[in-house]
This record gives structure tokens, sequence and C-alpha cells, in this order.
């Protein structure tokens, strides 16, 4: 015999099984799964629950949704994500150094072209590719229009941007790790 066939009460439900509830119920709103009419009435539903299967009955077919085609486009996706990084970190890796040179009143041209101070003999760099400058506060690359780009740390470079040793460069299809003395 179960305690409830002499008539005792089951149970009430506790504020942490209710805010529970609501979690479920926001998050699932959140996610789009139920509609605002729905989220509402669902909401009023949690509030008034007063036994744990009223409260089950209002968010039992909530949750987070795992589908199966979903699990695998993602698991794919990480796969495939996994060997691209792989293949930048051991690019970033074997890049050879750029020695940033001493402060001086004048910037360094970086290009083909036979004037440029760091000349770089490559289809993909530009004659005129960019421009290396020491200000008061550090070192500016500038990009100067160059075909193939200037790329800082795998993002191109539009303008001018402050760059420090460790970080990656790139002009056209020339990469270098900068250092400092």
């Amino acid at each position: 015999m179960t305690s409830l066939e002499f008539g005792a009460q089951p149970p009430r439900v506790s504020d942490a099984e209710r805010e529970r509830a609501l979690d479920v119920l926001r998050e699932s709103a959140v996610r789009g799964q139920v509609s605002q009419n729905t989220f509402a009435r669902r909401m009023e539903l949690v509030l008034l629950a007063r036994r744990p299967d009223e409260l089950h009955a209002a968010v039992h077919d909530l949750g987070p949704q795992r589908t199966g085609p979903g699990l695998l486009l993602r698991t794919v996706s990480r796969a495939s994500a996994f060997s691209q990084r792989l293949r930048r970190a051991w690019r970033a890796e074997r890049l050879p150094e750029l020695l940033l040179p001493g402060p001086g009143p004048y910037p360094l041209s970086i290009g083909r072209a036979p004037g440029s101070v760091l000349r770089l003999n490559d289809h993909t760099v530009s004659r005129a590719h960019a421009q290396l400058r020491h200000t008061g506060t550090g070192w500016q690359l500038r990009d100067l229009g160059s075909a193939n780009g200037t790329w800082v740390n795998g993002r191109r470079l539009t303008g001018s941007i402050a760059v420090r040793s460790g970080d990656q460069v790139r002009f056209g299809q020339v990469g270098f790790r900068l250092t400092a003395p």
C-alpha cells in the first residue's frame, strides 16, 4: 500500500523545480520552438502547477533538440575545419622571421620594385606593395593598394594597422612572422 491510498497529498512543486521548468521554457522560446502565445500559456501553467506531473506536462516536449542529421552535419563540419586549422597552424610555425629594424625617420617600402627596402621577388607581390613606418608608439603597416593584398594575422589589411613582434604578415602569397631585436 502506498501513502496515496490513505489520502495523503502528493508532494508540492518546489521553487527550484519551477525555476528549472521556466528555464527550459525560456530556452525553447529563444530557439523558436514555441510561439509567443504558447510561451505565455505554458508559463502560466508552470506558475500555477501544484504537482510535479502538472509541471512535467507543461514542458515535457521541450528541451534541446538533438536530431540525427544536425548532429551529423556538425560533426562533419568540425572534422573538415580541423584539417584547415591544422594546415594553417603548420604553415604558421614554419613562417620565416622578419626582423623589425630599429626606428628610423623614413618609412620602409615593401614590394617588387628595385628601390624597395624589403624587396620580394614573387609574382603575387606588387611593385609598391606596402609600407612599414615606426611611430612613437610602435610599428604601423600600411597597404599601398596592392593587387593581392597585405594580410595581418589572417585578415586582409585596408589602410594601416599597428603591428608588433609575433604578428603574422603576408604580402600576396609571401608570409613572415615579425620579430623584434
